[in-house]
């Protein structure tokens, strides 16, 4: 039985454990990735490991979220990262080079490499043959320290690709379709491989923004074979000794199939407000729209931007509507100049912003007052557009564009013919804006501005966790329900006593002090529990707050391992009923002297048993009882 190609690459990287489904392995990690919404504390958590250089192949920090400088504090955080990176061996983009994912896809990514990146969306490198698997903060901090990244051993999804998209149907398209049929929570537990003759009609940018918003489903990560294509890619970037082809052996298995016929795909559209929502465009057109927004880490790249610039030529943005366009890297940016695609988008009516998140994290251009936005994002969760009553759609280039044009969604095969992208031989390449580690690090001094607070700790775990259910959730709540972004939060991520009082603020803006008065307690959720990105933050601030236990139906991978890393248990319902049961105000309590098998939880309140379970590892409940896995990695890390 031939192997997956993901299978091959775990397992040449596995360092403990043996490939058993479902069981934990822990992977060598050969290079790491952080921005610098979740950096700050990463680097801060790194640095209290005591470690004088990081022990990867490559570790990059991207500075690309908080770029809107209103006071001192991102300017500070942006110094502390760029002296941290000077000191320990980190080659630091700096503000305007780049969404991280974009540019580390053109400058840094690598075929059979193993990166972990403290953003959801870094499987956007699985689209040249990477393992990339988005983390926390504190496993990619430790990972910099030379430790091996600890995961359950994924099913492998192949999702069998045949045809050829049609014109005006792209990536966001196929990986919307992807979502369409498993939704936010299909890919748990999986990684997702793109395999089959379709492979090759795609470009990289195109196989990028497909692995990039794999994310969404749930998956561990995705990936596509490194192939001739791919060379084509490397080649453009100057890179092409760097690239070897590596697949799927020709008889693989796979634990699931998924058969997508690319001829069939219609251009679709993730409805508010999850991007599991999908329907077609065309079932949407005529909708009136108040801004549409291109850009983000899934549709930024040269590829998306010829085309959005070739459908703007010789038209204008409809008098009704907004249109920003944000690209994705400073050599995206230096390509449309020079060719002239950036006069089109220009003379069309379009507002050029910098080349970073922007919009898509909630930096700036917040719609009106129960507007409507079409954007080429990867999430449109409740409150991300900034303006809560608004209502956010998720589309390819190609409908955005043609909604731009005619101020309401739009079908972009009415546009007529489709414009016809030709590549440079080579892209501009111009690394002004990365910076290399200092060759002599003693002389570096961390800067630090008075934003930056220190780690918050958490104590042992006791024998017994007592409180009050502190909020009921529903299911599907995400980490941007937990832990907003935008940019009144953002630039307090290094300092977790003043973002903590924003905790949940969406859904119970009295959740910050009712945590304190009642010296902390139990957060009770539903299914698919802190869904979206990988924002420790979602953790840490709960921890800050006193919360001591999480209990839900299901748990979102990543938030999952964030919440063991700082200390806070995670436990499922046995029972649906007992879900059902549980009020805000109960008094619960929890004996957790021995965390094997299933525990009972109770309903002091009630005088209620409730059977729960965990899926924690040895080691996970080595980490648990520390008190999280920045004191538990301090004493050795020794189950």
């Amino acid at each position: 039985m031939g192997l997956p190609l993901a299978r091959k690459i775990l397992e040449e990287h596995i360092v403990e454990g043996e490939y058993v489904i479902g069981e934990e392995i822990a992977i060598k990690v050969d290079r790491t990735l952080t921005q610098d919404a979740t950096g700050t504390m990463a680097y801060l958590q790194f640095e209290a490991l005591g470690i004088p250089r990081v022990k990867t192949e490559l570790s990059v920090s991207i500075i690309d979220h908080n770029t809107l400088q209103n006071d001192f504090r991102n300017a500070d955080d942006h110094k502390y990262l760029q002296s941290m990176a000077a000191k320990y061996g980190i080659k630091l983009s700096k503000a305007g080079n780049g969404i991280c994912h974009q540019v580390y896809l053109e400058r840094f990514a690598k075929t059979g490499r193993t990166l972990i990146g403290s953003d959801s969306h870094t499987p956007t490198a699985g689209g040249v043959g990477m393992i990339a698997i988005g983390a926390g903060g504190l496993d990619v901090a430790v990972a910099m320290g030379g430790a091996p990244f600890y995961m359950k051993a994924p099913k492998i999804m192949g999702i069998k690709l045949t045809g050829k998209l049609s014109p005006f149907v792209s990536g966001k398209d196929v990986i919307l379709e992807v979502l369409r049929r498993i939704d936010v929570k299909g890919g748990v537990g999986y990684v997702l491989e793109y395999f089959g003759p379709g492979v090759k009609t795609l470009d990289v940018p195109s196989r990028a923004t497909i692995t990039n918003m794999g994310a969404e489903t749930g998956a561990t990560t995705s990936i596509f074979p490194s192939d001739e294509v791919t060379r084509e890619f490397f080649k453009q970037q100057g890179r092409e000794g760097e690239w070897f082809p590596l697949a799927a052996d020709p008889d693989a298995e796979y634990d699931d199939v998924m058969e997508i016929d690319l001829s069939s795909v219609e251009p679709l559209a993730a409805c508010p407000h999850s991007p599991g929502k999908v329907v077609p465009v065309a079932e949407l057109a005529g909708m009136n729209v108040d801004q549409v927004a291109i850009g983000s880490c899934t549709n930024s790249s040269y590829r998306d931007l010829m085309t959005v610039a070739g459908m703007l030529t010789g038209k204008s943005v409809d008098p009704m509507t907004s249109l920003s366009i944000s690209p994705g890297s400073r050599q995206v940016l230096m390509s449309l100049s020079r060719n002239g695609a950036l006069a089109d988008i220009v003379e069309a009516g379009a507002r050029i912003l910098e080349c970073t998140c922007g919009p898509c994290i909630g930096m700036g251009q917040a719609p009106s007052t129960d507007g409507v936005r079409v954007c080429t994002f990867n999430r449109n969760f409740f409150g991300r557009t900034g303006t809560k009553s608004a209502s956010g759609y998720l589309v390819s280039p190609e409908t955005a564009a043609a909604t731009a044009v005619n101020g309401v969604i739009t079908d972009p095969r009415t546009m007529g013919t489709p414009p016809v992208i030709t590549y440079p031989e080579r892209f501009p390449i111009d690394e002004t804006l990365v910076l290399e580690p200092s060759t002599d690090p003693d002389s570096i001094e961390i800067l630090r501005g008075p934003n930056i607070k220190p780690l918050p700790r958490k104590e042992p775990l006791p024998a017994t966790l007592e409180g009050e259910v502190l909020i009921k959730l529903e299911d599907n709540i995400t980490t941007d329900h937990i832990m907003p972004a935008g940019s009144k939060i953002l630039p307090l991520r290094s300092n977790v006593p003043e973002i903590s009082k924003y905790v949940f603020e969406q859904v119970d803006p009295e959740f910050h002090g009712r945590a304190l008065e009642k010296n902390g307690g139990f957060i009770i959720g539903g299914d698919n529990y802190g869904q979206g990105s990988s924002r420790e933050h979602a953790a840490l601030a709960p921890m800050y707050l006193g919360v001591k236990g999480v209990v839900t139906k299901s748990f979102a991978r990543i938030h999952l391992a964030n919440l063991i890393n700082f200390g806070i248990i995670p436990l499922e319902f046995i029972n649906p009923e007992d879900y059902d049961s549980i009020e805000q105000g109960d008094a619960l309590s929890l004996d957790v002297t021995d965390l094997v098998g299933e525990l009972v939880l109770r309903n002091v309140t009630k005088g209620k048993d409730m059977p729960v379970r965990h899926h924690m590892s040895a080691r996970d409940i080595a980490i648990l009882k520390a008190g999280g896995k920045l004191p538990f990695t301090a004493a050795g890390g020794k189950v």
